[in-house]
């Protein structure tokens, strides 16, 4: 059974915020997380189409991007995978408030042609954990966010949780000291890297990849089941 970290999207909107209005028409901008961005812009899509005389506009920058512009009031409303710490709402000039949208799973991606670190695809325990599967000998390439991101939480937070090692040397946070591996930014900068360079791996949420046909692994959680 697939175990996946699971994440919401969290909207983070500005109280009592005064929407631009001309000519009896209202324009909404936000920005933020990459996670709920395909959802969102879906979702906003029909909301136009039902309401012509409001257009509702999101860029998909990241949380943390989401969240720096929400401190500093160019958006209306923005969108995090994790919730604002009280030292960023005590930043901000006006009222926060978090709500929930979206649920979803950051999953572990890559492309193909333990107690030690791994470093290559036919490591031994890797073997050991996918009988049957014929593994390259070639090295691991790490993919990870270059932005802020709470993607990156959710991964690294589940990382701090299972790994002494990782706790201790990198932690969690929207952003970390990666100390190996090639930066993309957003999901789609991940999923992009991922999908045209051979032997890597990557954590995406699940939607990217998906729609990009990336394969995704399997976690193995406290149980020793995956």
């Amino acid at each position: 059974m697939r175990r996946w970290s699971l994440t919401f999207a969290v909207v983070l909107s500005i109280a009592g915020v005064a929407l631009q209005a001309a000519r009896g028409a209202v324009l909404v901008n936000g920005a933020g997380a990459t996670f709920p961005y395909p959802i969102y812009s879906k979702w906003f899509d029909e909301f136009h189409k039902r309401n012509p005389d409001v257009q509702i506009n999101y860029q998909s920058i990241g949380s943390g991007g989401g969240i720096r512009q929400v401190t500093d009031g160019t958006v209306d409303f923005g969108a995090s995978d994790g919730p604002m710490t009280d030292e960023q709402l005590a930043a901000t000039k006006v009222p926060i408030l978090h709500l929930p949208t979206v649920l979803g799973a950051v999953v572990p991606t890559f492309n193909l042609a333990g107690v030690e670190t791994i470093t290559r695809w036919d490591d031994a325990a890797l073997a050991e954990a996918n009988p049957g599967v014929k593994l390259p000998g070639q090295a691991i390439v790490p993919v990870h966010r270059s932005d802020g991101s709470g993607t990156t939480y959710v991964f690294t937070d589940y990382l701090t949780k299972v790994s002494p090692e990782w706790s201790s040397s990198v932690g969690k946070g929207t952003a970390v000291n990666w100390p190996v591996g090639i930066g993309g930014k957003g999901n789609e900068g991940v999923t992009g890297l991922v999908k045209q360079t051979p032997n890597t791996i990557g954590y995406v949420e699940l939607v990217y990849a998906v729609q990009n046909k990336l394969p995704v692994g399997a976690v193995k959680n406290r149980g020793g089941r995956f």
